[in-house]
């Protein structure tokens, strides 16, 4: 049996729970620390379900990974794109993109993870270094996307307040405040 009693079966149904699954476990465990028997049962399916649509958990990832970061990349304005993925990572569980938080407790990990979380990270500082003409601009997109992947770290990883529970609009406001400077363009 491939799936479980009365189901009916819907692969396309299937890939979306082994997708969102896989997001949560990853977003929770990071990658090492998650099993294909984990993602599987938590979508409902048996696991070769998994390698049958994906391959592979390292494809499972890429996966995870490409379908959140490409689409706010593809999605998303240059001059709204840092302050999407700040809100984004910045809401409460189940409310948003966790690709942040994946990210970031993947990053221990070798071979497709890490290609993949290279990959986006360097989309985005591409995209965030067009919104400034200085001379420096990779660096202060680089600079930007550190800073984010920083406050994920404190406020998501460890916990730490009063980060970790301050109004998600009041970190916007601050962060974004700050972030101009980096940013802006010359007059």
């Amino acid at each position: 049996m491939s799936e479980q009693p009365g189901r009916k079966r819907d692969a396309a149904a299937t890939r979306l729970a082994l997708l969102d699954a896989a997001a949560k476990l990853f977003a929770e465990r990071g990658f090492d620390r998650t099993t294909v028997r984990d993602i599987a049962k938590l979508a409902g399916v048996n696991q070769s379900l998994l390698f049958r649509d994906f391959g592979s958990k390292e494809a499972l990832f890429e996966a995870v990974i490409a379908r959140n970061g490409r689409e706010q990349l593809a999605t998303t304005p240059p001059e709204r794109l840092f302050s999407a993925s700040l809100l984004s990572m910045l809401a409460p569980e189940g409310a948003g993109n966790r690709t942040l938080e994946t990210y970031l407790r993947s990053s221990g990990s070798d071979g497709v993870a890490a290609a993949i979380r290279q990959e986006i990270g360097e989309e985005y500082a591409r995209v965030l270094a067009t919104l400034t003409d200085a001379p420096d601009a990779e660096l202060r997109a680089d600079l930007a996307l550190a800073w984010l992947m920083g406050i994920a770290l404190v406020r998501e990883i460890s916990g730490k307040e009063p980060l970790a529970s301050a109004d998600p609009e009041e970190v916007c406001r601050l962060v974004l405040s700050a972030t101009k400077t980096l940013l802006e363009r010359s007059e």
